[in-house]
């Protein structure tokens, strides 16, 4: 196995692990229907880094099949920041 190949298993690996996190934070802002604690800006730093992972794969023109990964942790991390604006807005609204 070359470098680049072990290079690919440890980035894939590191977005396994992110993108894992990610749907037990959707289901706790889900079941809780409340924000508190969790920070939009964050959740959009996150996606602009997955982004920036693509686009350094998409250059580079390696690694293409690593962008799927990439494209799934941003779906998950969408999915919890529509809910955070969903729920930020029934929040303020009730009160």
């Amino acid at each position: 196995m070359d470098v680049h190949q072990v290079s690919a298993i440890f980035e894939l690996a590191m977005l396994v692990a992110f993108g894992f996190s990610w749907p037990f934070a959707i289901m706790k802002t889900y079941r809780a229907k409340r924000v508190d604690g969790k920070s939009s800006l964050f959740m959009m730093i996150v996606i602009c880094g997955y982004l920036f992972g693509i686009a350094a794969h998409v250059i580079e023109g390696t690694k293409l099949w690593l962008c799927f990964v990439y494209l799934l942790d941003i779906s998950l991390v969408s999915t919890d920041l529509a809910l955070y604006f969903h729920y930020l807005r029934k929040n303020r609204a009730a009160a």
